[in-house]
């Protein structure tokens, strides 16, 4: 059972710091879901993240809900900042990545922002990796995942879009079994005033 962190609480919301590898909807071969787990407090989920990623997450209680959803949804009015490792050093230490991602069947315009906060390096594997801050300004299915990848800086860790020879080198050298990003924020300015950072998980810290 996943132990999960509650970064804060009140009459309109909650917010976790979501583990790794904890699923945010149930289905075939899932245990346990954190729908199931949100539910608990009279809460719904107003927006996702991937089962590898771990972070900042949000669920509205009661009729809070439809407005939440328009607040991440059509409004984007949510500023959802990430951490992510990868692999190598981007082009320049700022900007945005404008490839258009192909969501099913049709190519998407896809916006991420990007901000280089460190480099460094594992010598005995010969690695150069970045340590970026990240802004979705799409949200599109795995985009930062998908455009770190698509600009040959793939996320360390990464099993679906990464570099699987790299991933075994760093699981044998810094017995790295998870993916290397994290939803390490999240600010909504207006009616709510949420301004909620989620600490890193431990298995960071050798890059960070």
């Amino acid at each position: 059972m996943h132990r999960i962190n509650i970064l804060h609480e009140d009459d309109l919301s909650i917010i976790i710091n979501k583990p790794a590898g904890l699923a945010v909807q149930g289905g075939k071969g899932i245990n346990f879901s954190l729908d199931e787990y949100f539910r608990n407090f009279g809460a719904v989920l107003v927006h996702r993240l991937d089962r590898d990623t771990s972070g900042v997450l949000l669920a509205a209680k009661g009729l809070e809900a439809n407005r939440f959803s328009r607040i991440f949804g059509t409004e984007r009015k949510a500023v959802k900042l990430y951490t992510a490792v990868c692999a190598g050093r981007p082009e320049h230490d700022k900007g945005i990545i404008k490839d258009e991602l192909l969501i099913r069947g049709s190519l998407k315009k896809s916006e991420t922002r990007f901000k280089l906060i460190k480099t460094g390096s594992i010598t005995d594997i010969n690695l150069e990796y970045s340590v970026l801050e990240l802004e979705l300004e799409t949200g599109r299915m795995h985009q930062i995942r998908r455009h770190l990848s698509m600009n040959g800086n793939p996320v360390l860790g990464d099993d679906k879009y990464g570099d699987f020879q790299l991933n075994k080198k760093l699981r044998k050298s810094a017995g790295l079994k998870h993916l290397l990003l994290h939803a390490s924020r999240l600010i909504i300015k207006e009616e709510f005033n949420i301004d909620v950072t989620a600490p890193l998980p431990e298995y960071f810290k050798p890059f960070i």
